[in-house]
């Protein structure tokens, strides 16, 4: 699996009711440091579920970019190929957490948005089974042809490539997005992002402009109701959100797209695929930050089987013929 796109340094904390005036302090529950972002945080939680991972992003040449790196390969990502610029920041966040999970942050972009198409190794990535394209908004000289002739090269050699957005959406971006969206075979936004993208409150019309506009299938996450599937020639499909404890929602979209995409490379329908996806969402949202919650595929699969035991027993039974089938091959 081959993850493209923003790679940060998250440091939250918790709970944050306000911001104390003047030289004032709080004392938290607790801060974390963690690997984040639609590119970091994904490739931590698919290299969780068990996939191998190749993270692709640019970083500063800074104490969050070491960091980073160290982080990433404690959990396994291969981090060749990460670029690192000298003299630029690596990307960060401040994130207060509120106590009912709300995350108001302080961005630092840094060297995200410097990541070409040359500093992408087209043979590490075509070697990979799939394509996660986090954040494109946030890599335009990806967007340039030379950038997007990369995708056409994962789409000719029958890659599937999944597409999901840092910041909020808004029109200029799906423009932007344009040369991009044909050769996406799901794109998974969240419902703010989607509606801001296309003006249209509605989120299965919304989705539906972008199948128009060459997307393959938009996975569309919606909070507390889960996530909503829509794709041509098919009825939209609703997926339940699974019952959690809310303690902070960064990185549930990330997750999401990790389960997703999971389910997804081992032949799951899609509907199955996306209750896997929801399954980490709730997971990561138990606990502070965007590597929360999850542990392991096993993990996730028995929260499933604890919602929906019918459909865990069919996840977990494709899960299992898809690793005999790569074990006989």
């Amino acid at each position: 699996m081959a993850v493209i796109g923003p790679h940060l340094i998250d440091v939250l904390g918790r709970p944050v009711s306000e911001i104390p005036a003047g030289q004032g302090s709080v004392v938290l529950d607790e801060i974390r440091v963690t690997v984040a972002g639609t590119g970091g945080g994904a490739a931590v939680d698919l290299a969780k579920l068990g996939a191998t991972v190749s993270s692709f992003a640019a970083i500063g040449d800074d104490v969050l970019g070491r960091l980073l790196v160290t982080q990433l390969r404690e959990f396994g990502v291969d981090t060749a190929g990460l670029v690192t610029k000298a003299g630029q920041k690596t990307a960060s966040t401040i994130l207060p957490i509120r106590p009912n999970g709300e995350r108001p942050a302080l961005h630092v972009p840094g060297a995200m948005a410097s990541l070409r198409s040359a500093d992408v190794d087209g043979a590490t990535l075509l070697a990979a089974d799939a394509v996660l394209f986090g954040g494109p908004e946030t890599t335009p000289r990806l967007l340039d042809p030379d950038g997007v002739d990369l995708f056409r090269a994962v789409r000719a050699a029958e890659m599937p490539v999944f597409v999901d957005l840092l910041y909020p959406g808004r029109p200029e971006t799906l423009e932007l997005l344009g040369p991009l969206l044909p050769l996406i075979d799901w794109f998974m936004p969240n419902d703010q992002q989607l509606r801001g993208l296309t003006g249209v409150h509605d989120l299965v019309d919304a989705a539906r402009i972008l199948l128009e506009r060459g997307v393959g299938a938009v996975a569309v996450t919606v909070g507390e109701h889960g996530a909503l599937l829509v794709r041509p020639d098919a009825d939209p499909v609703s997926v339940p959100a699974l019952p959690t404890t809310v303690v902070d929602t960064t990185g549930c979209g990330d997750s999401f797209n990790a389960g997703m995409i999971t389910g997804l490379l081992a032949g799951c329908t899609a509907a199955d695929a996306a209750l896997v996806g929801c399954a980490c969402g709730a997971l990561v949202a138990s606990g502070l930050g965007s590597d929360a919650g999850i542990e392991d595929l096993d993990g996730v699969l028995t929260l499933v089987s604890a919602s929906n035991p019918e459909a865990g027993h069919r996840i977990a039974t494709q899960l299992a013929a898809r690793e005999t089938a790569a074990l006989d091959a």
